[in-house]
Formats: C-alpha cells, sequence, structure tokens
C-alpha cells in the first residue's frame, strides 16, 4: 500500500486548484498546468489541501501515489518553479541564445539551431553554462535531455554538455 498516497498537498497562498471534467488544473505566479486525471484516482480538494484516494471500485493506491506527486510537482512549478543547469565542456564549445532559438557549436561541422518550446526559457549566463527554466517539471527535464543528446559526455576526455552535478567515470586511455 502506497503510504505516498495518503500525505495531502498543501496549497500556498496565490495558488489555485480546479478539477474539471476529469482534469486539475494548477494556476500560480509562474503559470499554468494541467494533468488528466485516471479513473482509478479520487481527488478531493478541502480546507487548502488536495487528498488522494484510490476508487471504491479498484484499490489502485500506486497509482494515487503517483498522481499525489505529478500534482505536488505542479504546485512547486507554479510556485518556485524547476531548472536544470547544463555545461558544455570541450575545445570550442560554446552556446547562445537569440530570441526563441539556442545556438549550439558542439564540434560538428555546422552549428545546431534549437527551437526553444513554449512554456521554457533558456538562459546562458556565460558561453558554456546554460540554465533552462519552466514550471512543468517534466518538460525542463525533457528540454535539458534533448539539449544533451546532442553530444553527451564521453567518457575518455570528458567532453560533451553534462549536467552541473552529473560525474562522469572516466576511463584510461588504451596503452602502447
Amino acid at each position: 500500500m502506497s503510504r505516498v498516497a495518503k500525505a495531502t498537498v498543501s496549497i500556498p497562498s496565490g495558488v489555485e486548484v480546479n478539477i474539471k471534467d476529469g482534469v486539475i488544473s494548477v494556476k500560480g505566479s509562474k503559470g499554468q498546468l494541467e494533468q488528466n486525471m485516471h479513473d482509478d484516482v479520487e481527488i478531493t480538494v478541502e480546507d487548502g489541501a488536495v487528498s488522494f484516494a484510490p476508487s471504491a471500485a479498484n484499490l489502485s493506491w500506486a497509482m494515487a501515489g503517483t498522481y499525489r506527486a505529478l500534482v505536488n510537482n505542479m504546485v512547486t512549478g507554479v510556485t518556485e518553479g524547476f531548472e536544470k543547469k547544463l555545461k558544455l565542456i570541450g575545445v570550442g564549445y560554446r552556446a547562445q541564445v537569440q530570441g526563441k532559438t539556442l545556438n549550439l557549436t558542439l564540434g560538428f561541422s555546422h552549428p545546431i539551431a534549437f527551437e526553444i518550446p513554449e512554456g521554457v526559457t533558456i538562459e546562458a549566463p556565460s558561453q558554456t553554462d546554460l540554465i533552462v527554466k519552466g514550471p512543468s517539471k517534466q518538460i525542463v527535464g525533457q528540454v535539458a535531455a534533448n539539449i544533451r543528446s546532442y553530444r553527451p559526455p564521453e567518457p575518455y576526455k570528458g567532453k560533451g554538455v553534462r549536467y552541473v552535478d552529473e560525474y562522469i567515470v572516466r576511463k584510461e586511455a588504451k596503452k602502447k
């Protein structure tokens, strides 16, 4: 039985939670997020908290715990937001934000123009640092993973696009 689902999600001031037609929407200062509800989960909003329980027909506590985590991330996203930091390591590796496009130079014969999706902002405090910000944890993580996939860090020299807190296990080069 899931213990996560038994905890309620408190709603801070300035955040509005609505349930309508099988969709739960959370609105706050950083934006608005929506999530389709599952039939096996009953979600109730009362006294400044959101509670979760499985439907009477099917006792799926795991699904209730999943939706509790999703709604908690939505509330956190519209109040504080999420961010992922990336670092470009390699000679000549650069990043530059121009409008809704992220221009990457990653050692290929051509530059890479990455279109920034709606609801996400990307900052480049320096040429080798990137910060991906947004209210949705899933979208921020996916955008960061898409940028990293252009040149993942390689194990011999450590060159590539990596998360700031990522540790790359280095391999020893071939011996003569």
